[in-house]
Formats: C-alpha cells, structure tokens, sequence
C-alpha cells in the first residue's frame, strides 16, 4: 500500500507549485510582447506612406498627391496645354528628395523647361494671320469682354397674380441668378431685394437676407390689398437688389423697373424675368439749391440757424418724386457737438420748410465753428439716401464761404442767401 501523505504536506507542496506556474505565465508574455512589437517593426518598415505633404514651396502651394498617381509635384504649367504623347516623354517634376533642410532647392537642381514644349507651347502662325493679328487688337478684344462681363449683373425671375376676390395684387419674387460677388475676400454676395410699387411708393417690402451665394432662391409672396384692378396698369415695380453689409452700408448691385402696362393678368399668374441693369436714378446735373438764413448773437453767444426753401432737387426715385428733409449738424473743431431736422416734404423738388433752430455756441466767435447741411430724401422702406450737401463756415469755398464771413462782420443780422448743393 502506498503512503498517505498527510493534509499538512500538501498544503506546504501549493507555494511552491504556484510559484512554478507564475514563472512560466511571465516567460510566456514577455516573449508573446516581443514577438508582437518585432512583426509591427517589419511591417512597418517594409510598407511605404501612400502620401507626402509640401505646404509650401517657393510660395507655391503643392497639395499631397498619391505615389502611384500620374501626376507629378510641381508640374510645369505648359505640359497642361500638351497632348498625352508629349506630356509621357517631356513632363517635368520637382525631385522632392533633393530639397535642403529649409525647404529650398539647391541652383543645380532649377527646373527650366525645354525648347521642344516652349515651341509646342506656342505655335508658329503662318505669315499672313501674323500681319492680320496686332496687340491693339487683342488688347481690344480683352477689354471688351471685361466691359461685358461687368455690365453682366444677373437676372431676375418673379412672378405677378391679381386675386378679384380679395381684389389684391399679389407679387412673388422667386430667385436671381448670375449675381455679381460684392465680397472681394470671398468672391461672394449676401443678397436681398426690395421692392416698392410706384409712382406712390406707398407699399415697400424686402425679402430675407440669403448667406453668400451668387444665385439665391427667395420664393417669397407679397400681397397687396387695396388695389383695384383697373389701377395695376398704372403701376411700376420698382426692384433693387442689395448685398448686406455688416460693418456699413449695404451695396447696391442693381435695379429693374417693370412697367405694368399691358400685362393681362385675368387669366392668372404670369412668369417674368428681367435683367438687373446698373442703378443710375442720379440724372440731374446740379444737387439743387438751399435757401440759408444765419445769424450770430455775440451777446448771447448763439447761433441763429433758418432753413427756409430747396429748389430744383433731383431726381432720387425711379417716378421722379422726392420727400426731402434737412439734416443741420454743428462742428466745433471738426467734431460733432449737435444735431437738428426739419420736418418731411412729401413728393416735391421744390420744398418750403420755414424752420428755425438755435445752437449755443461752446467758444467766443465762429473761427471753429462750421454747420452743416445734408438734404435726405425719407425712405420708409431702406435707409434715407443724402440727395445734397452744403457746409459753411471760415474754410468752406464759394457762397458757404461767404456767407460765414458776412454774418461774422454783422452780428445781431439776420441775412439770407441760396447755396448750391454738392453731391453727398
């Protein structure tokens, strides 16, 4: 029989036995780890990387192509106007591996191209389209085509419905396209239109403003109630398409008027598009004129502002009817120390205000002190636009000049003169 061991041995023999199978366990992983990390070394050392990257490369910018492209880095602009034959025997490419530790490449190695792709490049022409072709003629041409793209602005496409049950006049402005970039950085517009119904100007409405983009899809619909039907050939559409500012006044891309007559809107929507044409609503020659009288109180130290009269305005709108105002503006040395208006005009050139205003003068004398007068024409629907200007005071030239330098030689006198007005 053999030996029974007792329960006391065998538990002194489980140290020994575990110790025996860590060590075993710790040889195992360590040779599992190293085998692991040496295949990852050998695959990587025998894979190539699909793509280099050139930032930036004697200020050209080279972008990562794949190896097995066709396409080399930096390839020579000529070789893109040469046939396929030419470009496999005579393509040129920048030899990446031979730059320095800056990036540069050494004078040996300059690219230049070869006589045979210069010459491909530009075909001999025989001797007589020599003679008929000359710069002028080519300069000619270039200009001509930029003249055409400039005075190119889009179109605009809506769309015009009468209702007769509402009797209301409905007007949906669907989408420009083809707009020029107002944003040089950009090369981008932020587009939208208003649109008034002359020659009363009483409806004025604008769509929403649509984020860079050249051809923008408004889809909006403006109904107006009110009008009767037999009105609407009497009625003008007047469209200006802008491109949002943020920082200053909103640019003016261009305008269509669209004269209602002779569009038959009984038998239900008609589509329209029209070009946008170069806003030019400024046809008048002169500003106008304003009727100024000043006077200086050097007990007091004030100064005595009345705006009496404007004549000959021009035309601001499309139906050739104004609502001009006046904006007076005190300066003491260059800076804006107050500011008053007169009461709106409406539909007139010639307008009669008869309105006074009085201004504490800060200084003795008028040496610093100069007003200034902005004739604005009220818009309800977009901002006011500047229809002339007049300054007066010791620097100011012609009349403005004069009229400063009378009511300072004639204090307590009222005195009066027209002035003509200067573009805003």
């Amino acid at each position: 029989m053999a030996p029974i061991t007792s329960s006391r041995d065998a538990f002194d023999e489980i140290p020994s036995m575990v110790g025996l199978v860590s060590g075993f366990g710790l040889v195992f992983t360590v040779s599992l780890f190293s085998w692991i990390c040496c295949q990852r070394k050998s695959t990587k050392s025998n894979t190539t990387p699909p793509y280099k990257f050139v930032h930036v490369l004697k200020g050209v910018d080279i972008y990562p192509e794949s190896l097995n492209s066709k396409k080399k880095f930096g390839a020579d602009e000529k070789t893109e106007l040469a046939p396929k034959s030419l470009l496999s025997k005579t393509s040129l490419h920048l030899d990446l591996e031979k730059r320095d530790l800056n990036g540069n490449f050494p004078k040996a190695n300059k690219v230049r191209s070869s006589p045979d792709l210069e010459d491909f490049s530009q075909p001999q022409l025989p001797e007589k389209d020599k003679d008929s072709i000359s710069p002028e003629s080519v300069k000619s041409s270039a200009s001509i085509l930029s003249v055409d793209k400039q005075d190119k602005l889009g179109t605009l496409f809506f769309s015009l419905e009468y209702n007769f049950e509402k009797k209301a006049f409905v007007v949906n402005i669907k989408e420009a396209r083809s707009l020029p970039a107002m944003d040089e950085q950009s090369m981008t517009s932020d587009p939208y239109i208003k649109m008034t119904i002359l020659p009363e100007k009483k409806h004025k409405v604008k769509t929403r403003v649509l984020r860079k983009t050249l051809d923008p899809a408004f889809d909006e619909t403006f109904t107006f109630y009110g009008i009767p039907y037999s009105q609407v050939q009497d009625l003008v559409l007047h469209f200006i398409i802008l491109s949002f500012d943020r920082f200053s006044r909103d640019d003016v891309i261009g305008e269509v008027c669209f004269p209602l007559s002779g569009i038959d809107l009984s038998d239900g929507r008609v589509l329209m598009n029209r070009e946008i044409n170069k806003r030019n609503v400024r046809k008048s020659t002169g500003r106008g004129e304003l009727l100024i009288s000043l006077c200086y109180q050097s007990t007091t130290n004030t100064l005595t502002v009345v705006v009496l009269k404007a004549r000959h305005l021009p035309k601001v709108d499309v139906s050739g009817l104004s609502d001009p105002y006046v904006k007076v503006n005190l300066y003491h040395a260059k800076k804006r120390i107050s500011k008053k208006k007169t009461h709106v005009k409406k539909c007139t050139p010639n307008a009669v205000f008869n309105e006074l205003f009085v201004f504490d003068i800060p200084c003795e004398g008028l040496e610093d002190i100069s007003v200034e007068f902005l004739v604005m024409d009220s818009d309800r629907g977009s901002k006011n636009e500047v229809i002339g200007r007049l300054s007066l005071g010791s620097s100011a030239d012609g009349t403005g000049g004069e009229h400063w330098k009378e009511i300072c030689e004639h204090p307590r006198r009222q005195i009066a003169k027209w002035h003509m007005l200067c573009d805003g």
